[in-house]
């Protein structure tokens, strides 16, 4: 196992050549910006975020670089976004991110983005207005406590490993580990394995960790955290902020599937377990055709904003047309996939239910039964209401031909604005 751990952490370290390139375009950037807010007189200071500020950094194909323009209390809320926008005078390659609170990203190279985001510098928690108000804390704390090389590590060793398994993000499409979540578990059980075990011990038992001990026992967490804070099979108390579980994001399913993943490792360690699982679909046709099943592949693409809104939306829509296939036909497998931008693919692998029973008007109501019938050629009562049995001699590439055709409004309502069969 450890020998395994010490070949991911060489995969996984970003190499040397990046970091300084990451670090040059930073301090160019963050020169710029500094330079303007002087100029306009604006009160605010500029950190770095997220985990190359932690130095919990891993190798990627892009790197995602958080940079905190930390704004005066005087400034109203509406103001914040404004004010950034103007100190990123005379900078390129700037494009606005629409949120809760508009942020911006720059692209730097081929393969770096530094997001500017703006945050209300408050001295009390319970100030904040928005979760990003927060991250000077969660950076402030990190720092302090997480001093070990061998945790850091671990550190980067647990987000491989969660990103692999399709469960790191806080984003409501994958409702898992944020970054933060994950240096605070590290640090609390003392390293990847011990971290892993733990989560497999709770075998379906709600954990509460309390790092700093801010309340008594984990009854006294229950009863005093809002209830809409502990639906997360662990409540992680935010040790900046004891009010916030630090994992309200994260789901049964996603625990459930991180659960899995880590009882494979435990009990037969590989490499396979650090590495993205992307799903074969030449092999989902070929098993579907040989099991004399229907295979369909679509795109859809939203009008949301490309990240955690069109993800979220694209996969309640991927959940809706779930519902709508499986009234004609068995969904034996499916799968989603979302591309970080404003577009997400989606197969299903099919078997016709044969007839579609479809519920008509109460037998006594016979204006209405006469009308249901004239639609329906075989129809029977039952439980005094009229039933009709419709055959289903369409496949399911003509259920959704069908369907497009028919839908536009629900699609636009579900902010939809395209869908494909491949």
């Amino acid at each position: 196992m450890n020998s395994i751990l010490k070949e991911v952490l060489k995969k996984i370290e970003p190499p040397k050549e990046d970091l300084k390139f990451i670090g040059a375009c930073i301090k160019e950037t963050l020169g710029k910006i500094k330079k303007n807010i002087s100029k306009d007189k604006i009160k605010a200071e500029v950190f770095i975020g997220g985990s190359f500020a932690k130095d919990t950094l891993i190798k990627k194909d892009y790197y995602d670089i958080d940079v905190f323009v930390r704004f005066d209390k005087k400034y109203k809320e509406g103001e914040l976004s404004n004010l950034l926008e103007k100190s990123l005078a005379g900078i390129k390659n700037v494009s606005k991110i629409h949120g809760s609170r508009d942020y911006f990203r720059i692209k730097s190279g081929n393969n770096l983005f530094i997001e500017l985001i703006p945050v209300r510098k408050i001295l009390n928690l319970k100030e904040a207005e928005n979760i990003t108000d927060m991250s000077y804390s969660h950076v402030k704390y990190i720092k302090k406590k997480v001093k070990s090389e061998k945790i850091k590590d671990d550190i980067r060793i647990a987000k491989a490993f969660c990103y692999a398994t399709g469960t790191y993000g806080a984003e409501s499409y994958i409702k898992g580990f944020s970054g933060y979540a994950i240096e605070l578990l590290i640090y609390n059980y003392g390293g990847f394995i011990k971290f892993l075990k733990a989560m497999v011990k709770l075998d379906g038992k709600k954990e509460v960790i309390d790092i700093e001990k801010n309340y008594k026992n984990k009854q006294q967490v229950l009863m005093d955290l809002n209830s809409a804070k502990l639906s997360s099979p662990i409540v992680l108390i935010d040790p900046t902020f004891p009010q916030r579980n630090a994992l309200a994001a994260l789901s049964q399913e996603t625990f459930e599937k991180f659960g899995q993943e880590a009882k494979k490792f435990l009990k037969n360690p590989s490499l396979e377990s650090f590495e993205v699982k992307k799903v074969d679909l030449e092999k989902v046709k070929r098993e579907a055709k040989k099991n004399r099943l229907e295979f369909v592949e679509l795109i859809s693409t939203t009008s949301k904003q490309e990240g955690d809104i069109a993800g979220s939306k694209l996969l309640k829509f991927f959940n809706y047309l779930g519902n709508e296939i499986a009234k004609c036909f068995e969904v034996k497998h499916d799968g989603f996939g979302y591309d970080g931008k404003k577009s997400a693919t989606m197969y299903f692998v099919l078997k016709s239910r044969k007839e579609l029973i479809q519920e008509g008007p109460f037998a006594k109501d016979k204006a209405s039964v006469k009308a249901f019938k004239s639609k329906h050629k075989n129809t029977f009562i039952k439980a005094e209401r009229i039933y009709a049995r419709n055959k289903i001699d369409f496949s399911g590439k003509e259920f959704f031909g069908r369907w497009i055709k028919d839908n536009k409004t629900r699609m636009n309502e579900m902010s939809v604005i395209e869908l494909k069969i491949i």
